[in-house]
């Protein structure tokens, strides 16, 4: 199920990039934008999150933390991270349940096959965890900038 503005947000569990546990209730009192992608060192998510990275800071200065969420192992996000210089957390779902949470995981069309995976998607959170705005099915290339003018100005 899709996430609609104005809905209390799920709360999440998982582990970071650095192996440590997380939760939803750690960005508590913090805007928040979760983007979900399928998998690291992919060309789509590569371009993905180096635009976040690229707007990061206009982000903070607007208010919103961001974390990448996507079923890669703890490790393999760990070199992702490195590699890309990526300044925020980035959290591993191997299981899918935060994205099946988050309605970014589901039925999927690719050249007229159907199949489950994960839906490139953002999420944007208020301080009290409230649905602000939700991309679902998103392009890669160029999404980072639509949300900076949707929730940056």
């Amino acid at each position: 199920m899709r996430l609609e503005p104005g809905q209390a947000a799920p709360g999440f569990h998982g582990v970071d990039h650095t192996g440590n546990d997380v939760s939803g209730e750690d960005f508590a009192g913090r805007k928040l934008l979760i983007y979900f992608y399928p998998k690291a060192f992919t060309p789509g998510c590569t371009t993905e999150a180096c635009d976040f990275r690229d707007r990061h800071e206009t982000f903070e200065a607007a208010g919103y933390s961001i974390v990448g969420i996507s079923p890669d192992r703890p490790e393999e996000l760990a070199r992702f991270r490195e590699e890309y210089h990526l300044p925020f957390p980035l959290i591993s779902d191997p299981d899918h349940s935060i994205a099946g949470a988050f309605g970014a995981w589901g039925l999927k069309k690719n050249y007229g096959r159907e199949y489950e995976g994960l839906i490139r998607s953002t999420i944007a959170l208020d301080e009290d965890g409230v649905v602000t705005g939700a991309w679902y099915n998103v392009k890669a290339t160029g999404h980072a900038d639509r949300i900076e003018r949707a929730v940056a100005g």
